[in-house]
Order: structure tokens, then C-alpha cells, then sequence
């Protein structure tokens, strides 16, 4: 009996040294994607499920600090509780938390239904019909979708207000984690779905995460994941610049998380999109939230709980920024390497289909690697016996665009009135938007009401009093020529007890407003 143990043993020892063996190894200080690179299947699925674990365990670490701290660090002192259950208890209590994850899981189910070569309106359709609630630009695209305005129109900043807003970013894992080392294959499925609510920066967060993602499994260098998936971004853009700043400060202020932090207030804290954002501490702009993502990565140094830690200590979005921070990572680690004091709450919910889907993260992980070793045989890798041979790709930048152009936020108009006792508004200047809802008895009822500017009817729009189907901002026009305009607005079918509340517009000029003080 002694004897069989110790055989079964050493031979438990033999299989585990073959199976951790079994891939390619990285060097420490990485400088090139290597022309191919192998990985056993059991590594792949193994960094697929790190991949999706981080990202539910960083959701939910940050889960109570979204948004409450904006254009402020989470203090020290601060804690931020880990208790037993802890995931558990989000999905049963705020199971909407996870929009981070489920509307990942949207584009993965459209993947796994229809296959590889899904077109843009599958997705867009899964999309804007699924029933989940949704926000910012991905609100603004799901009505544009429903109103009959298809990627990538439904994304662009035209067309949507919110085109910089972080939404791509936050659920663009899946095209890393289906690109094991392609990024550029990851960029492509980012190019067609990532324009369904976003443009310019706000799609530039997705391809960078998703980049990330794709070299996270060839590679244990965090600074080479970080800076080779930059070169997917055109230098040119804003947001390249700000994650090269980040990089460079990081190499400044090696021991500085904050300094680096700071640095980055200073210089990357505008919004000038988000109609939520603009003169207020608010940023929901891909730019800033991306940066306090590869802070985390940087200067977590690979830990796991260090590098989530301090993306969240950022502050602002401070539940989706820790969720890519960690499922990078997590990636980079492995499932079996994140420490067991994290993924004891996961365990709890990974048969547990997360809210507004028929998918649990066991299925996820599942999903997940059929469809990377589909995009392995696809972009040239090769699939021998229980060995994957990846042929990697370097990175190459994605085409140039940026929203809000020569668009300058110059003040608001405080409004505050149902539309019929709104009357002309003026302004002076090239932009306005004006935000407001429609509130109802009746859930189902669409106003539709006309906007005239300067006195020529410029948009009939249709205005659902449902939340899930709602505008986000009730019109919006861009890009008209520079001077005094006047603004008015008819509601073509009100009914009883039914409003349409207008309560601020932003107004842009071509130019930053200049106040001379004497």
C-alpha cells in the first residue's frame, strides 16, 4: 500500500511538473512579441478563467466605492471590506453591479450562437433588446439602435453624446480573452463591435484593455503588456498620450503610485463629452478611468491584491477600473495563481447565471476558450494534440478618429421646466445639448416632440418615458455655426398627467471661454 502511494504520488508530481512546463516560458524583461509561442490546453483554459475571475472579483472589490469618490484617492484609511459571501451577496442584492461582466457575456453568446463572422447588427440587436438597464453611451446607442441608427453610426459622437464615455472599456475583455496573443485580432472584433456605442477615445479604452488582455498570455512582464499593447493606439490621439505619460511617470516615481496619480489630475482630468461630466468631478471619460487601470498594473507589481487595490483607490469608476486591472492580471497569473483568500467568494457563484443571462462563469469559461482556439486556427496558429501553437501578432495601431473636435464646453443653461412652459432658450455659441426625462404613468408611452433652431424644425425625436428604452438626453445638436442661436421646442401628442422635464443644457463654443479680470 505504501509503495502505491508513493508511486501515485511521485507520478501526481511527474504530471503537475508537465502540465506547469508545458508552455512556453517568457522571458522576465520581455521587449518583443515572439513570432509564436506555445501554450498547453490546460494553461489556455487556466488563464481564460483568471481572465474572467479577475474581473468578477475586482467588480466586486470596488463594487461600494464606484463613484463616490470623483476627482479624489481613496484615502489610506479607508477600508475596503472582503467579507465571506461577499460575491454572493452582490448577486443577490445588486446583481446589476455586473454590467461589466454581463454585457461581455452579450457579445460572447452572439459569438458562440452565430460564429466568428457575426456581423455588427447581431450584436448591436442583442444588444439594445437585452434587459438589462444600461447607461451613458451605451444608453445612447441602445436607443439609436431602437430608433433604427446601426453601428457605427449608433457610437458616434454626432450621434452620441457620450462616444468618449468609458462603456467599451469596461466590457471589451471578452476580444482579449478570445486573442490569446493576436492583438491585433482583438482590435478587429473591438472595430466591429466597439463602435456600436462608442468613437474616438471612448473606443481607443476597448482596444487598449483588449490588447492588454491578448498579451497578458504570452507574457509575466506587466510594464511590456502595458506599453506593447499601446502601439494599437494612434500616437496622435489624446488617449495614447495620456497612458505614454502614465508609463513615463511610473518610471519617474517607481514608488509613488500617488505622485503618478496626481500628475495625471493635473493633466488628464478634463471631461468635455459626458453631459454628466462637465463642470462637475464626475469623469466618466475612457481617458482618466484607463489611466488608473495601468496605474494598478504598474505599480501593483503583480499582485494580486495590490494591483486592485489601487486601481480602485483612484477613485471614480472605481468598480470597472480594478475588474480589467485584475482580470489583465488575472490572466497574466492564471486562475490556479490568484490567492485562494479571492476566489473562495468566487466559487460560491461560478454556476450561478449572472442576472438578465441563461450563462454562469463555469459556462463562461467555457465559451471563452471554444472561441480562442477558433481565432488561434483562424489567424494562422496550430493545434497539435494537447499542445496550442499561437501565432502572435505585433501590435499595430488602429485607424485615427476623435470625438468632440473644436467642441469647447463654455457654460449651462439652468432650465427646469416640462416643455410646454420652456419657451425660446438662447445661447451663444456653435453646440448645445440639453438633458432632461420624460416622466409617465403610463411606461409605454413615447413622446414625440419637434426642436427648432433659429426658427427651422432641425429633429422630430421620439422620447420613451421607460428608463430601460429611455434618450438620454432629450436633443442635442453639434457643430452649428458659431453665434447667438434661439432654441424652441413643440410636443406634438401630450397627454394627462405626463411631463417632459428639461433640466440643464450645456452649451460649446469653438474656443475655450475667456473672462478678463481686472
Amino acid at each position: 500500500m505504501k509503495k502505491k502511494t508513493f508511486l501515485a504520488v511521485g507520478l501526481a508530481m511527474m504530471l503537475c511538473c508537465f502540465s506547469s512546463c508545458n508552455q512556453q516560458q517568457a522571458p522576465a524583461n520581455q521587449t518583443t512579441v515572439p513570432k509564436d509561442f506555445t501554450i498547453s490546453r490546460e494553461v489556455l483554459m487556466d488563464k481564460i478563467k483568471g481572465g474572467w475571475a479577475g474581473q468578477t472579483i475586482g467588480c466586486s472589490y470596488g463594487g461600494p466605492t464606484e463613484f463616490r469618490y470623483n476627482g479624489t484617492m481613496i484615502q489610506d484609511y479607508v477600508t475596503i471590506p472582503w467579507p465571506d459571501g461577499y460575491i454572493k451577496w452582490w448577486y443577490d442584492t445588486f446583481p446589476g453591479l455586473y454590467d461589466d461582466v454581463y454585457m461581455d457575456l452579450t457579445f460572447v453568446e452572439v459569438f458562440d450562437r452565430l460564429g466568428l463572422d457575426a456581423p455588427a447588427d447581431s450584436f448591436a440587436v442583442a444588444f439594445a433588446n437585452a434587459g438589462y438597464t444600461l447607461w451613458h453611451a451605451n444608453q445612447a446607442a441602445r436607443y439609436n439602435i431602437l430608433q433604427g441608427i446601426m453601428p457605427p453610426a449608433s457610437g458616434h459622437w454626432l450621434n452620441n453624446p457620450h462616444a468618449d464615455d468609458i462603456d467599451y472599456q469596461i466590457e471589451a475583455d471578452y476580444a482579449g480573452l478570445m486573442s490569446p496573443g493576436m492583438p491585433n485580432a482583438a482590435s478587429a472584433i473591438s472595430d466591429k463591435i466597439g463602435h456600436i456605442m462608442n468613437y474616438g477615445d471612448g473606443w481607443y479604452g476597448g482596444v487598449y484593455v483588449g490588447a492588454m488582455y491578448s498579451l497578458a498570455f504570452i507574457s509575466d512582464d506587466i510594464e511590456f503588456i502595458v506599453t506593447e499593447a499601446l502601439k494599437t493606439i494612434p500616437e496622435q490621439s489624446t488617449y495614447y498620450q495620456c497612458m505614454n505619460d502614465v508609463i513615463r511617470w511610473h518610471k519617474e516615481f517607481p514608488n509613488d503610485w500617488k505622485r503618478t496619480w496626481f500628475e495625471c489630475e493635473k493633466k488628464w482630468s478634463q471631461d468635455i463629452g459626458c453631459p454628466d461630466g462637465v463642470f462637475v468631478p464626475l469623469n466618466i471619460d475612457a481617458v482618466i478611468n484607463s489611466a488608473y487601470i495601468i496605474i494598478g498594473l504598474l505599480y501593483g507589481e503583480g499582485d494580486f491584491y495590490k494591483t486592485m487595490d489601487i486601481s480602485t483607490r483612484c477613485g471614480q469608476d472605481s468598480d470597472c477600473n480594478p475588474a480589467s486591472a485584475a482580470g489583465i492580471l488575472g490572466t497574466m497569473l492564471g486562475y490556479s495563481h490568484i490567492p485562494e483568500y479571492w476566489t473562495k467568494n468566487l466559487k460560491e457563484v461560478e454556476d450561478i447565471n449572472f442576472a438578465y443571462t441563461t450563462i454562469s462563469l463555469n459556462k463562461t469559461y467555457q465559451m471563452s476558450f471554444d472561441q480562442a482556439m477558433q481565432m488561434i486556427e483562424r489567424n494562422g496558429g496550430k493545434i497539435e494534440g494537447n499542445d496550442i501553437v499561437i501565432a502572435c501578432q505585433q501590435p499595430v495601431p488602429v485607424k485615427y478618429e476623435k470625438a468632440f473636435e473644436g467642441q469647447y464646453p463654455t457654460g449651462k443653461i439652468a432650465i427646469d421646466k416640462n416643455i410646454t412652459d420652456v419657451g425660446e432658450v438662447t445661447f451663444d455659441g456653435t453646440s448645445i445639448v440639453f438633458k432632461g426625462y420624460v416622466k409617465s404613468p403610463d411606461q409605454d408611452y413615447v413622446a414625440k416632440a419637434e426642436m427648432y433652431i433659429d426658427g427651422k424644425l432641425v429633429e422630430t425625436a421620439n422620447l420613451p418615458a421607460s428608463y430601460v428604452i429611455r434618450r438620454n438626453e432629450l436633443f442635442w445638436k453639434y457643430q452649428l455655426p458659431k453665434g447667438k442661436h434661439t432654441v424652441s421646442f413643440k410636443w406634438l401628442n401630450p397627454i394627462a398627467g405626463t411631463s417632459v422635464m428639461f433640466g440643464e443644457a450645456l452649451v460649446y463654443s469653438d474656443a475655450p471661454l475667456q473672462v478678463a479680470h481686472r
